[in-house]
C-alpha cells in the first residue's frame, strides 16, 4: 500500500508538527503530544480535554479551540494516549474552574483517563469524566466492555465545550456533556479494510462484493457481513439500527460521517437517504452535518450518529465554534 509518510514510526509526530505549522492559534507539543488552544488557560472557564488514539482525524485534535475542547492528546495510531499526556493537557486549561475529561469507551483510554484523573486530583485540580458509548452495533468488543464510542463524541465536545466557553460551572457542564451522551446513538459500515502504517496493508479481510454493517472505528467486527448494497438501503438498515435503540421523541441532529476514504459526493446521497428514512418516521432533523469527522484511517465507508436534542442543546449547537475543522458563527 502506498502512504505519505516517511515512516510508521514518524506518521504522528509529522502529523503534530504540521498541524502547528497549519495553525498558528494552537499550540502544539510535539514532544509530549499535547494540542492546546493557545490562549489556555482561559480565566474562570472549565477546561475539556479528550483524546485518543491517532488514525480517527480530525478527531480529536480537530477540534480544539474556541467552543469545543481546551486540549487533545493523540495516542499512537489506534492506541490509547498515556496518563501522564493527559494529567500534562488538565494542568495546561486549567483555570481553577475545574477540568472535564470526555472519553471515548475503549478499555485503554477509560483506564488511562482514570489514572489521570487521580495524577491531577493529586496536584489540587478538580476533575470530572464523561464516558461516550454510543455505537448501537454491539454491546461488547475486543476493545470495550460496553457500547465503543465513537461519533457521538463530536456531539459531547461541541455542545458541552458551547456551555464551558459561556463560564458554566464544571458540575453544569458536565451534566449536559452526559445527557449529550445518553441521547447519541451510532452505526457504522465499512466498504472496505483501513490500513495502519505499521502493517502496510488491510488490517481485515473484506471482499471486493461485500460490506460490514456495525463496523468498529477500529476496524472491529460488527453485526454482519452481507452482499454489497445501495446507499438507499445501507441507509434503511443503519437508522432502523438506530432507531431501535434510540426511540427519539423530538428532534435530532443528524452526523453522516466518513470513515476517510469516502467522497462528499457519496456522503451527500448518503445523507439525503438517510434524510429519507427519519421523514418516513415522522422525525425532525433540526441540523445535519456531513463529512468526514470521525475516521478511521483509510477505510471506506460511513456512519450515522443522530443525537435528541432539546431547545437548549440546539442553542448550543448553533453557538460559536472556532477549531481547525468545524467553525462556524466566529
Amino acid at each position: 500500500m502506498k502512504m505519505l509518510i516517511n515512516g510508521p514510526e514518524h506518521v504522528v509526530s509529522d502529523a503534530l508538527r504540521g498541524m502547528a505549522a497549519a495553525h498558528p492559534d494552537l499550540t502544539v507539543d510535539v514532544e509530549n503530544r499535547v494540542v492546546v488552544r493557545r490562549d489556555a488557560p482561559v480565566p474562570r472557564k472549565v477546561g475539556l480535554v479528550s483524546g485518543g488514539g491517532s488514525g480517527h482525524e480530525p478527531l480529536h485534535g480537530g477540534f480544539v479551540g474556541r467552543g469545543m475542547l481546551d486540549a487533545a492528546c493523540p495516542g499512537e495510531v489506534f492506541t490509547s494516549p498515556v496518563p501522564d499526556q493527559m494529567a500534562r493537557a488538565a494542568a495546561a486549561v486549567n483555570s481553577g474552574q475545574g477540568v472535564l475529561f470526555v472519553v471515548k469507551n475503549y478499555t485503554g483510554d477509560v483506564l488511562n483517563f482514570d489514572m489521570a484523573a487521580e495524577l491531577a486530583e493529586d496536584e489540587g485540580l478538580q476533575v470530572a469524566k464523561v464516558l461516550v458509548h454510543d455505537d448501537v452495533a454491539v454491546i461488547d468488543s475486543s476493545f470495550t466492555a460496553g457500547r465503543r464510542g465513537t461519533g457521538g463524541t463530536l456531539f459531547v465536545e461541541k455542545l458541552a465545550g458551547a456551555l464551558a466557553e459561556e463560564g458554566a460551572p464544571l458540575d453544569r457542564v458536565t451534566a449536559v456533556a452526559r445527557q449529550v451522551s445518553e441521547s447519541c446513538r451510532s452505526f457504522g459500515v465499512a466498504l472496505s479494510a483501513c490500513t495502519t502504517p505499521a502493517k502496510g496493508g488491510p488490517t481485515f479481510d473484506l471482499p471486493a462484493d461485500e460490506l460490514e454493517l456495525g463496523i468498529g472505528i477500529h476496524g472491529e467486527p460488527g453485526r454482519e457481513r452481507r452482499a454489497m448494497m445501495s446507499s438507499r438501503e445501507i441507509a434503511d438498515a443503519a437508522v432502523e439500527a438506530l432507531l431501535a435503540d434510540l426511540q427519539p421523541d423530538g428532534p435530532v441532529l443528524a452526523l453522516v460521517n466518513g470513515m476517510g476514504a469516502t467522497p462528499l459526493l457519496e456522503l451527500y446521497g448518503f445523507s439525503a437517504e438517510v434524510h429519507r428514512v427519519l421523514g418516513e418516521r415522522g422525525i425532525p432533523v433540526a441540523r445535519t452535518l456531513v463529512g468526514n469527522y470521525v475516521t478511521s484511517l483509510d477505510m471506506a465507508g460511513c456512519s450515522v450518529t443522530l443525537c435528541q436534542v432539546d431547545e437548549e442543546l440546539l442553542r448550543l449547537w448553533d453557538a460559536p465554534v472556532r477549531t481547525a475543522s468545524l467553525r462556524w458563527g466566529c
